[in-house]
């Protein structure tokens, strides 16, 4: 079998080399990071927290760990970190246990309008302990969002939480607003900024926690270039009460980790952890910031250029890393023939639903894409009107066996002209 399995490695690393990956949630680490996940901390358990474990043998964990709080909190300004959740909606499945009791009430964002299944999908666990209400977009040409209706939605339904987030929202909210909504209700204000965590991080988006946020959760891949994993960040008092914290704004810090651990999750993935740290460090350093400013005008000029070519974008643009197509509408395929289409010629992206989508969830009638990943791997604005020639050409009419070809080839010519970070030898 180990043939099997060096086998199949090499023939992702082929298939990740000679496309190209425009996933919005997706990206390519750091020789470094991939280092980080393939050491012997995979060996260790560590339930607990540094200085408060379960198992012996933590002496280097315990630094590990601290050095990946110290540094999270240092990045987005927080008071406290939490990076022992294993991915986003386990994070927020958290900071909900932390503060609400069952049958609490949560104000976010429909799914269909960019929302994200752990906002309260009737599908998912969450939904089954916590009303969830929805908010969305007013004017889904500009993406903007009707804030007195949020307010008025706050006032009639007295949420616990409201949610500023999104997965598939390709403009920017008005943290400040939503503050504002949060505090005259009484409610905790909580962003999920999974998607943008690493263009926050590098101060080319607005920070919540700056703007009011007592709590941000986020994953630690997409914008961020870290490994696949969760990260909670809050406000309060560090310090960790001896007996059962009441719930208050000054207890979150403690409330979180406990609801991490032992409620939610036992022990840490400590090589996942190193690998967090490793790249919170990499986030800190000047380059970073050019990357995140690369990735807004990459997806600035990639969207200019679909417009260009007859494509009904959401929102009409965007400000963030990803572009939300209306495929059905502009080119009269679903968005999973689309996402067929593009990966047959090397372009990796992904089928997603849009407000008031006609269509049902498995073939919908949008497109999302993004510039995390071509970004990463050093495609710039030159780049993308290539890309959005190719977009084109492989969603408008048919696409025949020789034109997937021809496309393919030239898909691979250009990728291979901007490699992926290389494992280290």
């Amino acid at each position: 079998m180990k043939a099997v399995f060096e086998n199949l490695i090499a023939a992702e690393i082929d298939r990740q080399t000679d496309g190209l990956d425009l996933i919005p949630s997706e990206n390519y680490v750091s020789a470094d990071v991939l280092a980080a996940l393939g050491t012997v901390y995979t060996n260790k358990y560590s339930e607990g927290y540094p200085g408060r474990r379960y198992y012996g043998g933590q002496v280097n964990t315990d630094q590990v760990e601290t050095i990946a709080i110290d540094l999270a909190k240092e990045l987005f300004g927080a008071d406290h970190a939490n990076v022992q959740t294993h991915s986003g909606t386990q994070a927020n499945q958290a900071a909900y246990n932390a503060w609400l009791e069952p049958g609490d009430t949560v104000l976010a964002m429909d799914l269909s309008h960019g929302g994200h299944l752990s906002h309260g999908h009737p599908i998912t666990a969450v939904a089954k302990q916590y009303k969830f209400v929805a908010y969305g977009m007013a004017d889904i040409k500009t993406g903007a969002i009707d804030y007195d209706q949020v307010d008025e939605l706050a006032q009639k339904h007295k949420p616990k939480i409201i949610l500023a987030g999104f997965s598939a929202y390709p403009r920017e909210l008005d943290y400040d607003a939503f503050a504002t909504i949060a505090q005259k209700c009484g409610a905790v204000f909580m962003a999920d900024m999974a998607h943008v965590a690493g263009l926050i991080a590098a101060g080319v988006l607005q920070n919540p926690l700056k703007a009011g946020a007592q709590i941000m959760t986020s994953t630690t891949h997409k914008t961020l270039r870290g490994p696949r994993g969760g990260l909670i960040l809050s406000r309060g008092d560090v310090s960790s009460p001896t007996k059962a914290p009441d719930k208050t704004i000054a207890n979150l810090p403690t409330l979180i980790d406990r609801s991490v651990f032992p409620s939610l999750q036992g022990g840490p993935i400590m090589n996942i952890i190193l690998a967090k740290a490793v790249a919170f460090s990499e986030a800190k350093q000047p380059e970073f910031k050019t990357y995140a400013q690369n990735i807004l005008d990459n997806a600035k000029a990639l969207a200019e250029g679909l417009k260009q070519r007859g494509f009904e974008l959401i929102t009409g643009g965007t400000d963030n890393h990803l572009i939300l197509l209306d495929v059905f509408t502009s080119k009269k395929i679903d968005g999973a023939e689309a996402e067929k289409r593009l990966e047959a010629i090397g372009l990796t992206t992904n089928k997603n639903v849009i407000p008031a989508d006609p269509r049902p969830a498995y073939s919908p009638s949008g497109l999302r894409l993004g510039t995390p990943g071509i970004t990463t791997r050093g495609l710039g604005v030159a780049q993308m009107d290539q890309l959005a020639d190719w977009f084109d050409q492989a969603l408008t009419g048919q696409l025949t066996d020789d034109k997937t070809k021809r496309l393919r080839q030239q898909v691979r010519q250009l990728a291979r002209q901007f490699p992926p970070p290389k494992p280290a030898s």
